[in-house]
């Protein structure tokens, strides 16, 4: 069995965004989820993966990093955020491993527990596992884990959980934000860090990355929930699936988060919203920029969200705002010329699963869903009922980690 190698790109290139950390060893890790695809995908081994060493391993036993980050919270601007529950692993092929929910970080909040509750885990695991399946760039989930201790939130004391999550890049906006109140410098180092050749490319292209991602977000009826700077990743990748959810009906209005009271974070705002958080990201890039080049990328602005709703939404729009279900209409119509996912991961039937799981440790419900999500064209992937309309009914979804 072969232990994996792996490098520290990311908190050698910036070691003034990167506090390194010991990690948390936790009495007895379970794997509840493993993602033997994408394992092979980044050449590690799955037996070793399941063996102690490797649930040490999975859990952040061996430390890592926690990096910094600033970010504007529902319109508030923080100076510095940081994973306070994350722990980067490292990379290999090419791609990122990091911890959400592996314990206390330099940059933990007042109060915090630094760890997760499984049921958050749960949800990110399968939401992300069917994004990647329809197309959607995402960060991905290798496995989730429990920790063998209980942890308190709204519902009451849970199983803690930790889930292993891969990205091209965990840098976001709000990592150039924090940059920008250390130095310009930072932020030069930070703009060639995440690949760009200069603030003019950067600004570009993770503008038309999140344009494009939102919009196809969109097309889905997929509501992120918690649309912060600091959740918005440079590489375009779907990032942070606390509170999210799905809206069967094309309805701006809808808002699923309890911490979005005011719905800024509503699926209709959803292209505002990314919008304006491409302006935070101009204003963190502008002293490398300068006003020229600032207001040649705000007449663009609008003609490159055309572009993105043109690709998704397009001629479907009234078609969409008329039907009862978006998947059943996309089901029929396709998307772009593609087909339409057959399942999607419902929100009533999501709770229900997680809800036997971190309530029973009952993953039956789970794994099925999971399965017919992960081959979501596939008629065949689950039962015919799992794919039926379950109608805009209340629901909330809590951050929960």
């Amino acid at each position: 069995m072969t232990r994996p190698q792996l490098a520290h790109t990311l908190a050698d290139a910036l070691p003034e965004l990167a506090h390194e950390e010991t990690g948390t060893e936790f009495e007895n890790p379970q794997l509840v989820a493993l993602n033997e695809p994408l394992a092979a995908e980044l050449g590690l081994d799955v037996a070793w993966l399941q063996s102690d060493a490797g649930l040490k391993f999975l859990t952040g036993a061996d430390g890592g990093h926690a990096m910094a980050y600033a970010g504007h919270q529902f319109g508030q601007f923080v100076p510095l955020l940081g994973d306070g529950r994350a722990l980067l692993l490292g990379d290999i092929a090419g791609r990122e491993i990091q911890l959400k929910g592996s314990g206390l970080t330099a940059f933990s909040r007042p109060g915090s527990d630094g760890v997760g509750a499984i049921g958050p885990m749960l949800r990110e695991h399968l939401i992300s596992t069917f994004m990647h399946a329809v197309g959607v760039p995402t960060t991905r989930s290798l496995a989730v884990l429990t920790t063998g201790g209980t942890v308190i939130r709204q519902q009451g004391a849970v199983p803690g959980g930790i889930v292993v999550r891969v990205a091209k890049s965990h840098l976001r906006v709000g990592s150039v934000q924090y940059a920008a109140t250390q130095s310009e410098e930072l932020v030069h180092k930070v703009v060639h860090a995440a690949g760009f050749s200069d603030a003019e490319d950067m600004l570009e292209t993770v503008t038309r990355r999140q344009f494009d991602l939102v919009a196809h977000w969109m097309r889905l009826g997929f509501v992120h929930g918690v649309m912060n700077t600091d959740n918005v990743a440079l590489s375009g990748e779907t990032i942070d699936y606390g509170p999210c959810a799905f809206t069967e009906r094309f309805d701006g209005n809808a808002s699923f988060s309890s911490i979005d009271r005011q719905r800024r974070y509503a699926f209709g705002n959803q292209p505002n919203i990314i919008a304006w958080n491409m302006a935070r990201l101009a204003e963190a890039l502008y002293p490398l920029l300068g006003e020229q080049k600032v207001n040649a990328y705000v007449k663009t602005v609008q003609s490159l969200w055309n572009e993105a709703w043109a690709k998704w939404i397009g001629d479907d729009h009234d078609g969409l705002n008329a039907a009862a279900d978006i998947t059943t209409y996309n089901r029929t119509h396709g998307i772009g010329g593609e087909p339409g996912p057959l399942f999607i991961p419902r929100n009533q039937l999501l709770q229900a699963a997680i809800d036997a799981a971190e309530n029973h440790g009952d993953y039956t419900k789970y794994d099925e869903l999971l399965a017919a999500v992960s081959d979501p064209y596939n008629e065949k992937a689950g039962p015919e009922w799992m794919a039926r309309p379950e109608g805009q009914l209340p629901y909330v979804t809590f951050c929960g980690t």
